[in-house]
């Protein structure tokens, strides 16, 4: 299981500057890849807790695997779906968001670890592999707002 209650810290301690841009690094503020980062993992644990783990079937997927060895995301090749795509409102209700990503956290540390989520890219990712994308995928996020921050 990966540290992905620290990456949620390292996300909250960037809410007071959700409102900062910087074209140059991303066409969006940080506030959007907060709640970008928040609705994945909402929506991957809401998934995978509702799937059968009696239907899991592990099977070798080339993408998952390069990206679990070099540990990260190539930057600028992957396309939001619309269902973790934020709407860009000024009234986002961080507080709300991370206590129920908090919630999702701990239904994925009680699941079976045969529950499963199906990722469009990666394949079916069984509770150990879903704690890695999530992990990958915040500090992902991260790196972008850092990099917001220090290109201002």
């Amino acid at each position: 299981m990966r540290n992905i209650e620290k990456r949620l810290e390292k996300l909250y301690s960037f809410v007071e500057d959700a409102h900062k841009v910087n074209t140059s690094v991303s066409s969006v503020n940080v506030g959007w890849h907060i709640e970008h980062s928040l609705l994945v993992i909402i929506k991957m644990i809401s998934a995978l807790t509702a799937s059968d783990p009696v239907q899991y079937k592990w099977k070798f997927n080339l993408a998952r695997a390069i990206v679990f060895t070099i540990n990260k995301f190539p930057r600028g090749k992957g396309k939001a779906p619309d269902a973790v795509n934020p709407k860009q409102t000024e009234k986002t209700d961080f507080d709300a968001l991370f206590t129920k990503t908090r919630e999702k956290i701990e239904e994925l540390k009680k699941a079976d670890p045969n529950k499963f989520y199906e990722h469009n890219i990666f394949g079916v990712l069984n509770k150990k592999n879903t704690f890695i994308v999530l992990d990958i995928h915040t500090n992902h996020h991260i790196q972008i707002i850092k990099d917001i921050f220090s290109s201002n």
